[in-house]
């Protein structure tokens, strides 16, 4: 890998993660494991040999490290280390930035950029639920959500226990209604989405999804089933 030659701190740091990829991989793993084709769909505009060699590089500075699931699965995980998760405020930090920039390119969001969004948008002071357990089922695909009074952590896992309320929608409704091409309430009256639990634990849900996809004050929007 190219060097900068410069012992300032950004520098060093750029020197690790500023290869085109690289960042974007470290994303796409703060939810947990992935397999290589399953990073490789989320990363559409990269080659699998780059892919390949983000991979190596990232593991070799200690970002990423590989774990192979015994038989019968026999397959290879890619997950972060601790030096790895440590990114995550960089890259929230980042995210919330650069969504103010002035033009959107033509992409379409991916889950992990979805859910990410969640986190960068949760407020402590405003947000409701604390204690809380989510479930959100996205397609094929389960995450966790956990609520405390100052965090919020999503898992690409299901709850530790039942969870107090439980979303089931599609990534492409989550995506249309973070393009503001349809409201929580209309998806949730169309039946493209359904959110069951207790009805304290929804009212808290659907303030995270709201705070991220409508953040105006006035945001009242709350599906009920």
């Amino acid at each position: 890998m190219r060097s900068y030659g410069d012992p300032c701190g950004v520098a060093r740091g750029l020197d690790v993660i500023g290869e085109r990829w690289a960042l974007l991989v470290v994303r796409d793993l703060l939810l947990g494991p992935k397999r290589f084709n399953d990073l490789h769909a989320g990363l559409p505009g990269v080659s699998p040999n780059v892919l390949n060699q983000r991979l190596r590089e990232l593991t070799e500075h200690g970002i990423v490290q590989r774990r192979d699931l015994p038989p019968p699965a026999r397959v290879r995980l890619y997950e972060l280390t601790d030096r790895g998760r440590s990114l995550e405020p960089v890259l929230l930090h980042l995210g919330r930035w650069g969504s103010q920039a002035p033009t959107t390119p033509d992409g379409a969001l991916g889950i992990d950029s979805i859910l990410l969004s969640i986190k960068a948008s949760f407020d402590p002071v405003r947000a409701t639920g604390s204690g809380c357990v989510y479930e959100l089922c996205i397609d094929a695909d389960t995450y966790c959500v956990e609520v405390t009074d100052d965090s919020l952590h999503i898992s690409r896992d299901t709850a530790p226990r039942p969870p107090d309320a439980t979303l089931v929608t599609t990534l492409d409704t989550l995506r249309a209604i973070s393009d503001h091409r349809i409201t929580l309430a209309a998806a949730s009256d169309s039946g493209s989405l359904h959110l069951d639990g207790a009805e304290h634990a929804k009212q808290g849900l659907t303030g995270l999804l709201l705070a991220t996809f409508d953040p105006s004050p006035h945001a009242t929007d709350v599906p009920r089933r």
